[in-house]
């Protein structure tokens, strides 16, 4: 796997390369975003550590550029005075972002994530029946779940209910639609079993089930599954 860094700090940039290279990935270097640019033109690129500041292009117009052209993942690198723009590159089509200083068995993992999801979504993206959200993936063929390419075992409910929030990322579900719409009859007392296979699945999907990221309520309205 060929991995872009691209930050004006050398030391910085030249311990980032040393860790990757420690994990078998061979890395590409980069001081600004024009720099980063062209190397994911002459390059097969297929991820990209971006530093926000910079000279000459900055992190975040350097990933509108490249976004506009290709799904690499990007993971941002920022300062934690740099929030405002953090939020930014999120927005303009980072995938993850760390904070300097920071842990390089974070960065690994993190980077090691990305990639999984990057080559999963990859190898789908021309099939049919998929289902995805961020890195949440049912393949709705194999009847197979994955979160950030790692597998999800779920009952034949939960994975129900989830493929049915997942095919309408987005889209709010009363308690009395999703217990019709999976168990086929009306809505008698539905808000405890409803409640319960959510939580099951939020134990299984959810890095933090307490924050979710995926599997959300709307007080007063029902659940959804976030469309990211």
């Amino acid at each position: 796997m060929n991995i872009l860094v691209c930050d004006d700090d050398k030391e910085i940039l030249d311990a980032i390369k040393i860790y990757l290279e420690n994990e078998g990935y061979k890395v590409f270097k980069a001081v600004n975003g024009i720099e980063a640019l062209e190397i994911t033109e002459e390059n097969e690129i297929h991820l990209i550590i971006m530093d926000i500041m910079m000279p000459k292009m900055d992190g975040i117009r350097a990933t509108m550029k490249i976004r506009k052209e290709k799904n690499i993942p990007v993971i941002m690198l920022s300062a934690k005075s740099e929030d405002t723009d953090k939020i930014i590159g999120l927005n303009v089509g980072a995938d993850d972002y760390i904070t300097k200083p920071f842990n390089p068995l974070e960065l690994i993992a993190r980077v090691k994530s990305q990639l999984r999801r990057y080559t999963v979504l990859g190898s789908l993206e021309m099939k049919k029946n998929v289902h995805k959200t961020g890195g949440l993936v049912i393949d709705d063929e194999s009847k197979n779940v994955t979160v950030d390419g790692e597998e999800i075992h779920l009952t034949p409910v939960q994975y129900k209910i989830l493929k049915l929030l997942t095919e309408n990322a987005g889209k709010v579900f009363s308690i009395d639609e999703i217990y019709e719409k999976v168990w086929n009859e009306t809505a008698i007392n539905a808000e405890n079993t409803v409640a319960v296979h959510i939580r099951k699945i939020r134990e299984k999907i959810e890095i933090n089930p307490k924050e979710p990221k995926y599997l959300k309520v709307v007080w007063g309205i029902g659940y959804k599954v976030e469309k990211l």
